[in-house]
């Protein structure tokens, strides 16, 4: 039975990927502070026997330490999310995401674990105008999160070729789904606007709406994580993936989209109106992610588009927000 150390793991993406390891027998470990993780998210796991949950923050190299012992594989996913949070407090998000990371990469190294995945950002390409974006053409960087995620894959660069580490990183684009907190001053946009919609109340669009984004559904995550993490090809590993669907949807039409499929469960929904605000500091126009390269490495094949996605998680929100 392999051992999976998933970081983050009362998280949205950590619960998402504890589950599904679960149900295939695995192992799983969680380390997490609650610091932005929700104890429900976890609280079907807690009686399987596989599971151990270890209460814990990645600044503390003892608690890395503890998480990492017996540990085969490592799924990295704890950080402290969101552009605007970073804005607002750079020097915690640098603390968690950085030495954190840090702290992770040192005990895993120590422990001889046998391949570290990490949860990289879309928000590496910062200033690059190019689309799609291809993994290796990336431009400054536009928020101090940004930052600290591409000082993520220089660190996890550098213990690849100085220890032997065997690290994967994987750009997330706008990861949505089940489990995803729709409450909170840092909220994603899809949770947010499906809870307003709910209660009839106007979502705020920041901007005219037309900027656009490669929207990803927690199940294609789940599937790169997994090829990330079982791949045996050389040629696939100490790299970044682009983890993301490849087509782009923006904000106007993610808003038509979740009208329509919300109004199946209350048909005055499709009378709510959406309101505009001034563009948010540190976005980026437009995100559209190149996936080939996870295609040919990782044999990577997405199973939901946006409209799929989105069709699941609305009748989730539905089935667990009313």
């Amino acid at each position: 039975m392999k051992h999976i150390l998933i970081t983050g793991g009362a998280g949205f993406i950590g619960s998402n990927l504890t589950e599904y390891f679960l149900n295939k027998d695995y192992k799983v470990t969680c380390l997490d502070n609650f610091a932005t993780g929700h104890r429900y998210n976890i609280e079907p796991f807690l009686t399987n026997p596989n599971y151990n949950l270890i209460e814990g923050d990645i600044r503390d190299f003892s608690i890395c330490q503890k998480a990492v012992e017996g540990v085969d594989f490592v799924l990295h996913q704890a950080a402290l999310g969101s552009v605007p949070r970073s804005i607002n407090d750079p020097i915690t998000s640098n603390e968690v995401n950085v030495s954190g990371f840090l702290n992770m990469l040192v005990a895993a190294r120590d422990a001889k674990i046998k391949r570290f995945v990490y949860a990289a950002s879309s928000s590496t390409y910062g200033d690059s105008e190019n689309l799609p974006k291809v993994e290796n053409v990336i431009g400054k960087p536009l928020s101090p999160y940004a930052i600290t995620k591409y000082v993520n894959e220089l660190y996890a660069d550098v213990f690849s070729k100085t220890y032997g580490l065997q690290c994967i990183g994987l750009r997330y684009f706008n990861v949505f789904g089940r489990r995803q907190d729709p409450n909170g001053a840092y909220a994603a946009v899809i949770p947010l606007f499906v809870k307003q919609f709910m209660n009839h109340e106007s979502p705020k669009i920041n901007g005219s709406g037309d900027y656009s984004r490669d929207f990803t559904y927690i199940d294609n995550v789940i599937q790169m994580n997994e090829r990330a993490m079982l791949t045996e090809k050389a040629e696939a590993i100490n790299t970044v993936y682009n983890t993301a669907v490849g087509d782009r949807t923006t904000l106007n039409d993610l808003v038509k989209y979740l009208k329509e499929y919300l109004s199946e469960f209350d048909p005055k929904i499709s009378e709510v109106d959406v309101v505009h605000g001034p563009n948010r500091i540190g976005d980026i126009p437009h995100s559209l992610a190149s996936i080939e390269k996870a295609q040919i490495l990782l044999n990577y094949q997405p199973t939901h588009t946006i409209d799929k996605g989105l069709k699941e998680a609305v009748k989730w929100y539905w089935e667990n927000l009313k």
